[in-house]
Order: C-alpha cells, then structure tokens, then sequence
C-alpha cells in the first residue's frame, strides 16, 4: 500500500482542525496537527509533511513568524489559512514564502 501524503494542521480553532481532518483524511491524506506556532514548528520538523495549512492567528506566536521559521530550512508547500482578508496581508505572506492564501470562511473544495 502507498503511503499517503502527510499534511500538517497549524490552528488553534478545534472545529476548524476538526474539519480539516475529517475531510482531508476522507481523501485518502494523513494528517499531523499542533495547535500553536512553537508546536507547529516541532511537527514540521519531526513529521516532515507534504503540505502544511496555516493559521496566521495562533496563541503564541503569529503565523507570519511560523512560516518564515520553517521557510529557514525547508520548501514545504505553505497554504495560509486565515480570517484576515487585507490585500496587504496577502502580498506580505506571499512575498515571505507562502504558496496560496485562502481566507475564512471556505469551502473545502477550495482548499483541496
């Protein structure tokens, strides 16, 4: 059997890893999560995923400062997934290394 795709959940919302969760593994992904920054950068580092989905607004540390830790060592694909919709935001996250941004609320069928 082939071994599937491992994606790594970056979000403090409970529902919104829940989600992710359910119907990403219903595609046939693994799933790895952490719900803060400083967890979120162990598991990129320990789990070595295929993709990673990040939130910007994490408890401890902001998501702009997960992504340009883990853009120090790895070309992970990045998708930012967050509430905040300000172009500004946008071009800033894809200037330090992000590889889509999608804003809350989504569909799935967008992400995946």
């Amino acid at each position: 059997m082939a071994q599937s795709a491992k994606i790594l959940i970056i979000d403090d919302e409970a529902a919104i890893r829940r989600l992710l969760k359910v119907s990403l593994k219903s595609q046939g992904y693994s799933i790895v999560e952490a719900t803060g920054g400083k967890e979120g950068i162990e598991q990129a580092a320990m789990n070595h995923p295929d993709l990673i989905v990040l939130d910007l607004g994490l408890p401890d540390i902001d998501g702009l400062k997960v992504l340009k830790s883990i853009r120090e060592w790895s070309r992970v694909p990045i998708i930012i997934l967050t509430v905040r919709d300000s172009e500004i935001d946008k071009v800033a996250l894809l200037d330090s290394g992000a590889n889509d941004y999608i804003t809350k609320p989504f569909g799935v069928p967008e992400l995946l």
